[in-house]
């Protein structure tokens, strides 16, 4: 089977950009090292070997690691320590993780090899690079890391790949020995020197690459939360005055006033809205879940920029241990500590659980007659004989119940290990592997509310809805997600709307109407 070549993606001494990183983890984007990022390799590397050869211990150089880290190894024993490292840390158990998330993981390791500061070889930070390049990924299992001292198993399994070993999945996704891989796509395996195999295994990779795809993700499901609250409040006949922009610089909330912005310019040209704008006396105020979608939506927004501040200052670290400095000394530091990055994993946690809590009270809205104004109960053909969409809000709720579960912080858990020389760690990896399944569910709830309000505008008809939102009803009814009728097979048109949600479709077809959304 033959690829395209992707974009390449130069990694140089400075950060990664966010969007480089999505496009190398799931666009399979090549990589290389820049001349600049060699040349720093280099540099940090000759300081390296001047230590090795020096009588004195050095850390990580020529010594044991974690708590082993009074024995002095001989120098006939140090390529045997770097492999014994690798090996014995490469000792993740459960499911694989996803081939994303390896990718991830392994551009960020490269990234820090980069600046200069781990002491590697070029050589195998270029090896690193043509992996990447090859579509070779390391497997990786789901336990393993404490997200102190780094991502320790993960990245060990990346490493145990660079020497020959170990289960890789080719270009194709097949599974295969590592060193059959390498060789088919021409590639020759390193034997790791002095420092090289604790500077693979020491970083915050893996819940730094998940915490900024989920920050991605985030950027765009909360969108179209903007979007499936806007057809909530249009469909139960809700009003858009609360959303004035005169009302929003009262509490000046940034994310807040972009929510609000949206859901106005969302239900322009509404016949719907209109049909009841002038009726001050049965619409005064609607329910918290519709007046107060901009609040949550708009504080969950804030909340995901506080995190894009942290992940952006920690694409700009060298996290490992010892580093090398720029004045050729070595120095050991807690750098690799994943506090930072496990915290705000955890608030992404809990405002995504909030905002799929309040897009599942808006759709349960829609199949409550005495709620709905009017329409039909559970929005069934023939209620009694037909249950409607009754179900699919049970499916919304179980979701919406384990994001509340999954909100519960991992990062204010700590098992020391390492007989105590580890004896507070971050548990961000665990952060991390939750949010992904956090960021995932909140999909599937704004999918339901999306088809939930879809088909309430079509039973509000002859009234016509804004054009924004007309279009994502038609979009739904293009991809097999059908209009009201008597009771159907719900779950392939439950999955058709979430893939068009997580795929940003629905999104984008609101923005080829409004524009791009705040």
């Amino acid at each position: 089977m033959t690829h395209p070549h992707p974009p390449s993606v130069t990694v140089g001494t400075g950060p990664v950009r966010p969007d480089d990183l999505l496009a190398v983890a799931r666009r399979g984007a090549r990589v290389e090292l820049s001349e600049e990022a060699l040349v720093a390799i280099d540099r940090a590397r000759s300081v390296v070997e001047e230590l090795a050869a020096a009588p004195t211990p050095a850390y990580g150089i020529s010594t044991g690691f974690g708590a082993l880290a009074t024995r002095h190894i001989p120098v006939e024993m140090r390529a045997q320590l770097q492999r014994s490292l690798v090996r014995s840390h490469a000792a993740g158990s459960g499911p694989e993780v996803e081939r994303e998330v390896v990718r991830a993981l392994m551009l960020l390791r490269l990234s820090t090899l980069a600046t200069g500061h781990t002491g590697v070889r070029r050589e195998t930070a270029q090896l690193l690079a043509a992996l990447l390049s090859h579509g070779i990924t390391p497997v990786v299992h789901e336990y393993g890391s404490l997200g102190c001292s780094g991502d320790l198993a993960p990245l060990s399994h990346c490493a145990l790949a660079l020497i020959g070993e170990g289960p890789v999945r080719d270009v194709d996704g097949q599974l295969r020995p590592a060193a059959e891989a390498l060789a088919a796509a021409g590639l020759t395996p390193v034997e790791l020197g002095a420092k090289e195999g604790l500077a693979l295994i020491n970083g915050t990779d893996g819940m730094l690459g998940m915490l900024l795809m989920a920050i991605a993700d985030l950027r765009m499901l909360l969108r179209t939360a903007d979007v499936a609250a806007a057809m909530s409040v249009e469909a139960q006949l809700g009003t858009d005055r609360v959303f004035a922009a005169e009302l929003q610089a009262l509490r000046p909330q940034v994310g807040q006033g972009l929510s609000a912005a949206n859901l106005v310019r969302i239900l322009a040209g509404s016949e719907v809205m209109a049909s009841h704008r002038e009726d001050k006396v049965h619409r005064v105020q609607d329910a918290y879940s519709l007046r107060c979608s901009p609040q949550v939506h708009g504080a969950a927004r804030d909340t995901v920029e506080h995190a894009a501040t942290v992940a952006d200052r920690e694409l700009a670290s060298a996290v490992d241990n010892p580093v090398v400095l720029d004045d050729g000394r070595v120095m050991s530091n807690g750098n690799f500590h994943g506090a930072p990055v496990a915290y705000v994993l955890d608030f992404l946690a809990i405002v995504t659980a909030d905002v799929a809590s309040i897009s599942e009270r808006r759709t349960d809205r829609f199949l409550d007659r005495a709620r709905s104004h009017d329409l039909p109960p559970f929005l069934a053909g023939d209620p009694g004989v037909d249950s409607g969409l009754m179900i699919a809000q049970y499916t919304q709720a179980a979701i919406v119940s384990e994001l509340k579960r999954l909100a519960t912080p991992a990062s204010v858990d700590s098992i020391p290990s390492s007989a105590m020389q580890e004896d507070h760690v971050s548990m961000g990896w665990n952060a991390a592997r939750k949010l992904r399944r956090s960021v995932d569910g909140l999909a599937r709830v704004v999918a339901v509310e999306v088809m939930t309000a879809a088909r309430a505008l079509d039973l509000r008809a002859p009234l016509a809805p804004a054009p924004a939102t007309a279009a994502v009803v038609a979009l739904l009814r293009e991809h097999g997600v059908e209009g009201p009728g008597t009771d159907r097979f719900l779950a392939p048109e439950i999955e058709a709307a979430v893939g068009l949600v997580a795929s940003g479709a629905v999104l984008s077809t609101v923005e080829n109407v409004t524009g791009e959304l705040a």
